[in-house]
């Protein structure tokens, strides 16, 4: 155990018994006299705890722990006995191939974990300490109490749940219940499905096999260490092997060999790093604790070399989930961004995704152009990008016609940005090139070239609004994947000859029709006549970004756009008020930047959908994790902007946040990025060059300036317009700005608190 955690003052008895667990003290976050040793990553991380003061009934309400694989849910079980861990898996699902992926490949319910009691829960004191990744606290019954521990093992993807009882409680007892294998979705599910065959359970295992063939194991195993109790439990999948009763006990038996404390040292390390890579404090402490959720919820629900997330991410929700594969119209793309902006590339699974598995993107193309040259991507799908049965993305401009032509294009700028951020050329050309290519060639089927000149695109569908010929949506995405393409080429250094075709579907393509009010259409003739959650119309302003507030010229149409579509809310989502709150940011209005963010975290419900208790979100019956993970997104908008060739620091801060502490900020251009307002005042920004790609800094320092590099020496620079210079920095190197004679303090800090804001959870 790391020293830190053995010098905790731990705050009552209850808490000094849980801390016993894994055999050493817990580290308890909520301690007030958490020593968190001069590291103000820990001390954030340990204020954005999340606290349970009463028992979680469901879990819209329960604590969450995984580790991009294994997923684990705490909440109130079926009697006032019994405690409900709920486990899930994300790379557990059917194989019926025959069958569309919300059906045939659909993730599979597995079972959940039960803790019997001798007497009924009365209290609980419980704490989610995200900087460990572990939850901890007691549980109080009629008969006794017990003191707990829960890990989700970063390495091991075990379960590790250690128990000390109480006299009264020394029999608890744990038990697995299996969940009928089975899809959860309902929606054209065919009249010939049937379940998966009945598990077979065995000492400490229960094996569902699969009628595709396969199947994924369940394996617990508890043993004594003095008097507390440590229980594993582990999830193991195979296909179409069947190795997974083996894989699954195996991973139980080397957990419980390896001595507690070396166990608990392995997965703190990871997630230690973890926390350490960048690094964000706000005065508003509601969207500062939400913000560093959302960090822990990322790297809980997915990593690079797994499964890109689905709707649910690692948790089942066992209560009507509709939502059971991956939805790439618009779901995945709003939730990785994040991982670029704060520094966490070993999360980006969609890039791996399409590295591993672009092959699979053929099946989505309609059966008359799959020429060897031509991609698309149809949801909702499985973590391989297959959509299984026939379903394909549609023909344009015929009865077939759906709105899913643009996901692969939306998919691949994520890829892109991922590129921007590390400007790794690896990615850029064994990934992005050849799939946007061929992504592209299935839109230049159906582009011809009108009276007019201009080149034009027949019926599709703007995603969950209308269909309509020219659809905005679509053309925002091939003007993006033309450009892209050119850009590419020219980096790479490649003889390519398709650049001219490339270039002229730039040039050619149809402007964005517009009604002078109310401004961008949906497409040619179809305005935005009813509210609309999806911004699919609003792609070209963001995240494309191809219209940029700096540009004069381009305000108009942004503002007319904007405005018609937020003048009706009623029919908007969460990730509506995130990407209202992003937009607002790169059009230079912070307040309502965050009037749209703190709107969407005061949990208001419109159109049945909510923030939930724990920072997930419902929509109806139905769980979904991407809308919160986009409203942290929304955070890093207000305090850095990266795109169009100016780094902006603090560009959209609200007057009411007068201190702001950010660290290892990563913005395109592979820059990394300090920087501190206080009382304020921008006091410093410090620009680390990972590439030596030309930097534009919008500093925020206001009167003369100091510009020194890491040793305190001149650099050279330039004026690039109000508030902005030009620093010729080489890679690796660094620039520091200052008011004129200034010399702050450079460490990241946690920044005063405007005002008290309530832990999320359960706290009272």
């Amino acid at each position: 155990m790391d020293a830190v955690s053995r010098r905790t003052v731990l705050r009552s008895a209850s808490v000094l018994a849980g801390a016993a667990a894994f055999g050493g003290l817990w580290a308890r976050a909520a301690s007030p006299a958490l020593a968190t040793g001069g590291n103000p990553h820990r001390e954030v991380a340990a204020d954005a705890r999340m606290l349970w003061r009463r028992l979680p009934k469901n879990w819209q309400e329960g604590p969450f722990l995984a580790n991009g694989y294994l997923g684990a849910q705490v909440y109130a079980g079926k009697t006032p006995q019994e405690l409900k861990v709920m486990l899930s898996h994300t790379q557990v699902q059917d194989q019926r191939i025959q069958w569309e992926a919300g059906i045939g490949l659909s993730r599979l319910p597995i079972g959940f974990l039960t803790l019997t009691l001798a007497g009924a829960i009365t209290a609980v004191d419980w704490t989610l300490d995200l900087y460990n990744a572990e939850l901890g606290g007691t549980i109080t019954t009629t008969q006794g109490s017990v003191a707990f521990s829960a890990v989700v093992h970063n390495d091991l993807s075990v379960l590790l749940v250690s128990l000390t009882p109480s006299a009264g409680e020394a029999g608890a007892t744990w038990a697995f219940q299996p969940l009928e294998s089975a899809t959860t979705r309902t929606v054209r599910k065919p009249p010939e499905y049937v379940a998966n065959p009945a598990p077979e359970t065995g000492d400490g295992y229960c094996a569902q096999p699969l009628l595709a063939g396969g199947g994924y194991t369940t394996a617990w195993q508890e043993r004594a260490i003095g008097t507390r109790r440590l229980f594993a439990a582990a999830v193991a999948y195979s296909f179409p092997g069947t190795t997974h009763t083996a894989d699954a006990r195996a991973a139980v038996r080397k957990a419980l060999a390896v001595h507690p404390d070396l166990l608990l040292a392995r997965h703190r390390r990871w997630w230690n790093d973890y926390h350490r890579r960048s690094f964000v404090s706000v005065p508003d402490k509601q969207v500062q604790r939400f913000y560093w959720i959302q960090l822990y919820k990322i790297a809980a629900a997915t990593r690079a070399d797994g499964p890109v997330v689905s709707e649910w991410g690692p948790w089942f929700p066992e209560v009507g989930n509709s939502w059971t594969a991956v939805w790439w119209n618009l779901n995945v793309q709003v939730t990785y961004p994040i991982v670029n902006s704060a520094n966490h590339p070993e999360l980006d699974a969609v890039t791996e995704t399409f590295r591993r598995d672009h092959a699979n993107l053929e099946v989505s193309v309609p059966p008359a152009y799959r020429d060897g040259d031509t991609y698309a991507l149809s949801h909702p799908g499985d973590w391989r990008l297959r959509p299984g049965g026939t379903r394909s993305v549609g023909v344009p401009g015929t009865t077939s016609k759906t709105d899913q032509t643009g996901n692969l294009l939306w998919g691949l700028h994520n890829v892109w940005l991922a590129y921007r951020h590390h400007l790794d050329k690896r990615v850029l050309r064994d990934v992005l090139y050849p799939t946007l290519a061929k992504a592209l060639n299935f839109y230049r089927h159906f582009l011809f070239t009108g009276p007019d000149g201009s080149l034009h695109l027949p019926l599709t569908r703007s995603p969950e609004y209308a269909d309509a010929p020219d659809c905005t949506y679509d053309l925002s995405l091939i003007r993006w994947a033309a450009r892209t393409l050119v850009d590419s080429a020219r980096i790479l250094c490649l003889d390519e000859p398709r650049v001219p075709i490339w270039r002229e579907i730039g040039a050619k393509l149809v402007p964005y029709h517009e009604d002078p009010a109310n401004g961008v259409l949906i497409g040619d003739g179809v305005p935005l006549a009813a509210s609309h959650r999806h911004f699919s119309h609003l792609l070209w302003l963001y995240p494309l970004r191809e219209k940029v507030w700096d540009r004069p010229d381009d305000r108009d149409v942004m503002t007319r756009t904007f405005k018609h579509w937020v003048a009706d809310q009623t029919a908007w989502h969460g990730y509506s008020y995130a990407a209202a709150s992003s937009m607002s940011s790169v059009m230079d209005a912070p307040e309502e930047a965050l009037r749209y963010l703190k709107f969407f975290l005061d949990r208001n419900v419109v159109a049945d959908t909510e923030l939930t208790a724990n920072t997930m979100y419902r929509e109806g019956a139905n769980f979904a994790i991407e809308s919160p993970i986009t409203a942290a997104q929304s955070v890093v908008d207000m305090l850095m902007q990266g795109s169009g060739a100016v780094l902006k620091v603090f560009p959209s801060v609200s007057a009411t946040w007068r201190d702001a502490s950010i660290a290892g900020l990563r913005a395109e251009g592979a820059f990394l990025v300090d920087a501190s307002r206080r009382d304020g005042k921008t006091e410093f920004v410090r620009v680390h060059s990972e590439a030596g790609e030309p930097l534009v800094l919008q500093h925020g320092v206001l009167g003369e300036v100091d510009v020194r590099d890491e040793h305190g020496r001149r650099l050279p620079w330039r004026p690039a317009g109000p508030g902005r210079i030009a620093i010729g920095l080489l890679r690796g190197g660094t620039a520091v700005v200052t008011p004129r004679g200034d010399r702050p303090d450079f460490a990241p800090r946690d920044v005063p608190a405007l005002g008290p804001a309530p832990a999320w959870g359960l706290p009272n």
